[in-house]
């Protein structure tokens, strides 16, 4: 019913025997295919014949759906509902940061964009909640405006004379956002809200812009929050558009906001090349595969340090009785001495 459903509103969507047909009609297809458990073959076939909605957090999902250079309106859309202000994209700049491969590895999407008034946006998706997001995502914003300042040097030196006109008010506002598929436990000690905006403020009331601010999405906990809710907000159905992949969801949220009809269209025309798509998905799965041994090292090293930290302070109440138990010997064999003096 649900295949039904979906294929009435997007007809170039595949059946699943259309799919299985293309598959086994090549072998090197077959074989790949063949690769997969029967679970992840299930889920390939699932969202390729609209039996299951489409999960646009897919990296090659959400790159192409979200491609600034082939339809940045879409990109603008989110950006402005997000940061409530109209938001017009500049540039698309390459991804050159400085992090470290087994943190890239952790990244599912990563898009930088420079906006109209210079403004850098940084849009990141996160499958798993790794250790320490707080210290990791400082260094990326940190990075992200360090790129902000070598531009502006760049820019300021005149291409005639040479002449540097470079000052700091020409460095814009630097956003880190992150949407995480399964929040961090950091996130998660906040069940009520699954948004989170962050600039530095001073307690003694000063006003002074340090041009980093963040937003940290929860996907999850918007997921539980909206359970049986209305999608009623523009934000809520960009929310629903990234996190759902139920049929009946699908189909409320393009009904109630059309504009995303068209996104939906260009994902389900990506599933009629078979051999793409399951190119994608394998990446996908390997990719998820390194995240969960990346994400298991971080809780191990957690749990070891959690121990360690335990240890050394059982060893040091040991050290501390230890210390009594000796000076009342000290005492003892101090008041026999003089016992027997006596």
């Amino acid at each position: 019913m649900s295949t039904n459903l979906l294929k009435s509103y997007f007809p170039m969507i595949q059946s699943r025997e259309e799919i299985l047909v293309r598959i086994y009609s090549n072998p090197k297809l077959q074989q790949l295919f063949e690769s997969w458990t029967v679970l992840q073959q299930k889920e390939f076939l699932d969202f390729c014949s609209g039996a299951k909605g489409i999960k646009v957090l897919y990296d090659s999902f959400f790159k192409e759906v979200m491609n600034p250079e082939y339809d940045p309106a879409r990109l603008e859309s989110f950006l402005t509902t997000l940061l409530n202000r109209k938001v017009r994209i500049k540039e698309v700049l390459p991804n050159d940061s400085t992090r470290l491969s087994d943190e890239s590895s952790l990244l599912i999407t990563d898009i930088i964009v420079e906006l109209e008034d210079g403004t850098l946006a940084n849009i990141e998706v996160q499958k798993i909640g790794y250790a320490f997001p707080g210290a990791r995502c400082a260094c990326y914003s940190s990075d992200m405006l360090l790129r902000q300042y070598k531009r502006a040097r760049q820019r300021s030196i005149d291409p005639v004379t040479g002449k540097d006109t470079f000052s700091y008010r020409c460095i814009s506002k630097v956003y880190l956002i992150v949407l995480y598929e399964n929040s961090p436990a950091e996130l998660k000690q906040c069940p009520d809200h699954w948004i989170h905006r962050s600039k530095t403020i001073f307690g003694t009331g000063l006003s002074m812009d340090l041009l980093q601010d963040y937003i940290f999405i929860s996907l999850d906990i918007f997921r539980s929050k909206m359970h049986n809710k209305k999608v009623t907000t523009l934000l809520e159905a960009w929310m629903t558009f990234f996190s759902t992949d139920d049929p009946e969801e699908i189909i409320k949220l393009i009904t109630d906001f059309p504009q995303f009809k068209p996104m939906y269209e260009t994902l389900y025309q990506m599933c009629r090349n078979v051999e793409n798509v399951m190119g994608f998905f394998s990446e996908e799965l390997r990719e998820m595969d390194r995240n969960t041994v990346r994400y298991m090292i971080d809780e191990l090293q957690k749990e070891v340090d959690t121990q360690k930290a335990l240890l050394e302070e059982k060893n040091a109440v040991i050290a501390e009785k230890d210390a009594i138990i000796a000076k009342k010997d000290a005492l003892i064999a101090s008041l026999q001495s003089q016992n027997a003096n006596v």
